[in-house]
């Protein structure tokens, strides 16, 4: 594991087991031992300690006594049942974001897409999976509707893996630089309508295609 230099260092601590985790570095089972971690990440036990009491809250690892921290994981059902919750959440976020948009914003969401589509052509998945990130924050943003992008940013946490899986998987990248195109469009228009049907389209067909790539396993 690698800390990002970005954030506090209870932040980086907690990212860098958080994704361990979503990764599969970790698995479902794997006891987290904070002597070992703090060796190996070059801390004090205290970020350790702080991360993982963290990571229980999110539901990722559970404290057991004797035992420690133990890594419950994200399974094949959580991620189907966040996929089923973020279609209608995250389309009523776009209907919203539609309804509020401003010029500024749209511009910003605007710029992201032409980036997405620029390193689309370059075959960079690693910029395509940051911009794809952006672009949905914003719309969670854009819904100017506090609890709703709360819970968003919640659930894009759990799906950091499947999500980048999606993106990179063959053909799937140039499909959902298009589908950002046309959720983008719909917004600009004010078409809340459209840009609720469009996301839950966009996530739909992500889930589909993750799916997919499971079974070819």
């Amino acid at each position: 594991m690698i800390l990002n230099e970005m954030g506090s260092l209870r932040v980086r601590v907690f990212n860098a087991l958080e994704d361990a985790i979503i990764n599969g570095e970790y698995r479902e089972g794997d006891s987290l031992n904070e002597i070992k971690l703090a060796q190996e990440l070059g801390v004090s036990r205290t970020p350790i300690r702080e991360a993982l009491m963290q990571l229980e809250l999110e539901g990722l690892v559970k404290n057991i006594p004797n035992k420690g921290a133990v890594v419950i994981g994200v399974s094949e059902k959580d991620i189907d049942d966040i996929y089923a919750i973020r279609m209608h959440v995250e389309g009523f976020a776009a209907r919203l974001c539609a309804e509020n948009i401003d010029s500024e914003k749209a511009a910003a969401m605007q710029k992201i897409v032409e980036l997405q589509e620029f390193y689309l052509s370059k075959s960079d998945f690693e910029q395509l999976w940051h911009l794809d990130s952006s672009f949905h924050k914003m719309i969670y943003d854009g819904s100017q509707n506090r609890p709703l992008m709360y819970m968003l940013s919640n659930f894009h946490n759990y799906i950091k893996r499947a999500r980048d899986l999606s993106v990179k998987a063959t053909g799937r990248a140039d499909k959902s630089v298009s589908e950002h195109r046309a959720i983008l469009e719909a917004i600009k228009s004010r078409n809340g309508d459209l840009a609720e049907s469009l996301t839950k389209e966009h996530i739909a067909n992500a889930k589909a295609n993750l799916l997919e790539m499971q079974k070819a396993k």
